[in-house]
């Protein structure tokens, strides 16, 4: 599906529909009131009608928000592919709102596929967007491109993330995951680094190597980077990619097992921002690292009870193998901090149902030092279309991850604050000229949905794409 921008009025461009969004103001001044009436239409968020004789699409919003239209564009898209329209065609709704726009047809337009035999088959091809404002008023032409644009990349971008997540652990290994990274590098001009076998031996990242070593697949660690002339700033981005976690020798219950292919959620996040960076071109320095393993079970699998060392050297007294993707990422962000001296360090991961428990399904836990940090972050994703919320770190919590047989426990001795103790986990392999440059962000809850919601249907999210994008954005100073 195409989705398109012209610089010319809806009246004179051709599409076999037009898409009119209306709330209760405009309902009632629009030509379409009486007809609509008989159909029983009301103009409530997302109530969708198709008027076939007026060749008419027409979704209710609560107000001409960003929220509010990018969700009803997502509902105009997923009805329509039921039909056998080829393209339709609708106006801006000012220009704070081009972006929302074409993330909810973008996004919302998404389906995972690839193991159905038999494709459902959809006759839209295109979505036109008019360069003219729905009421009339000018917009410049040059900022509805740009926003168009950006937004394009960005969307197909979390989708890219989306795609990722969503294919199945016995395509989706370690190595295969590497040669997504590669393919991508080659693709967008990238540089990229894997390292697997004696070279992971050879950085000490014991930690990472033993949460994989019961896997057939052994655990890669990648590094992509994408470094423009005259970079502003510089940003390393690190994700958990758990390719699949059956919880080790501690194992999930056979139900939490079942969609932990989403375990790698923060992996492919942090891929589709790296596509998403590169094809913006912006000013900014960013690399992405990915600890890329798989937690299962054979006779060299890690145990409860063991002592692990910690690439940095800290050792870690494990008393669960299903607490691992802390375990990976002790090791890759030590990894990253030495490679490369950057401004910021942000790390995403399906860590603990325990930030689910806190915030609910829809939200990413963020927690960090820097209350300066935060506020800078929440502020850029505000409408970013994802939702952050702060979990706070105290000293109270610290105690619950300490061993008395080693520098640190990997789970907490007491089941409380799940997510904050994670993160203080986490906090030991950060340097110390960093621990207020760095942010953790727990996307556990939004990054993977078994029911429709928002601009989403079954599966991956690309949770922390768009949002990481909004920040990286506002790191580039204005001419």
């Amino acid at each position: 599906m195409n989705i398109l921008l012209k610089n010319e009025p809806l009246s004179v461009i051709t599409a076999e529909l037009t898409v009119l969004f209306l709330n209760e103001e405009t309902l009632e001044s629009s030509e379409y009131k009486e007809k609509l009436s008989k159909t029983g239409f009301k103009a409530s968020q997302d109530a969708f009608c198709i008027l076939h004789e007026s060749a008419l699409v027409v979704c209710g919003v609560e107000n001409y928000g960003s929220a509010a239209l990018r969700s009803a564009a997502a509902t105009v898209v997923k009805n329509v592919k039921g039909f056998q329209y080829s393209s339709l065609k609708l106006s801006q709704y000012y220009l704070k709102n081009v972006a929302p726009l074409v993330e909810g047809f973008v996004m919302g337009g998404y389906s995972f596929e690839m193991y159905k035999s038999v494709k459902t088959e959809v006759t839209l091809k295109e979505i036109i967007f008019s360069n003219q404002n729905f009421n009339d008023d000018a917009i410049d032409s040059a900022d509805v491109k740009k926003a168009f644009d950006d937004a394009v990349i960005t969307a197909t971008a979390t989708n890219f993330a989306r795609e990722l997540v969503n294919t199945t652990p016995q395509d989706m290994t370690p190595n295969a995951l590497a040669v997504v990274a590669q393919d991508l590098a080659d693709e967008n001009g990238l540089a990229c680094d894997i390292l697997e076998g004696e070279a992971l031996e050879e950085e000490n990242m014991n930690a990472m190597i033993a949460v994989g070593r019961a896997s057939i697949h052994k655990p890669h660690l990648i590094h992509l980077t994408y470094k423009p002339d005259n970079a502003q700033k510089c940003v390393s981005l690190v994700g958990k990619g758990l390719t699949y976690d059956s919880g080790g020798l501690s194992l999930k219950p056979a139900t939490s097992m079942v969609t932990m292919k989403m375990d790698k959620a923060g992996a492919c996040a942090v891929l589709g921002m790296m596509k998403a960076v590169s094809e913006l071109k912006l000013p900014i320095e960013v690399h992405g690292f990915i600890g890329a393993a798989e937690n299962m079970i054979d006779g060299s699998a890690y145990k409860p009870d063991d002592v692990l060392k910690a690439r940095n050297g800290t050792t870690i007294e494990v008393r669960n193998t299903d607490a691992e993707g802390r375990l990976v990422l002790a090791d890759v962000l030590s990894y990253a901090q030495d490679k490369v001296k950057s401004d910021y360090i942000f790390d995403y991961a399906t860590l603990t149902g325990a930030c689910m428990v806190a915030l609910g399904p829809y939200t990413t836990g963020m927690m960090g030092h820097s209350n300066h940090l935060k506020h800078n972050i929440m502020k850029a994703t505000s409408h970013s279309g994802e939702l952050v919320a702060s979990l706070p770190f105290n000293d109270h919590l610290k105690k619950l991850i300490k061993s008395d047989i080693a520098d640190i426990c990997n789970i907490a001795s007491k089941p409380y604050g799940g997510a904050i103790t994670a993160a203080m986990f986490l906090e030991n392999f950060i340097n110390e000229d960093m621990k207020s440059k760095w942010m953790h962000f727990d996307i556990a809850g939004p990054a993977y949905t078994e029911s429709a919601w928002d601009v989403y249907n079954h599966g991956g999210t690309g949770a922390g794409v768009r949002m990481t994008i909004k920040f990286l954005e506002s790191l580039v100073e204005k001419k």
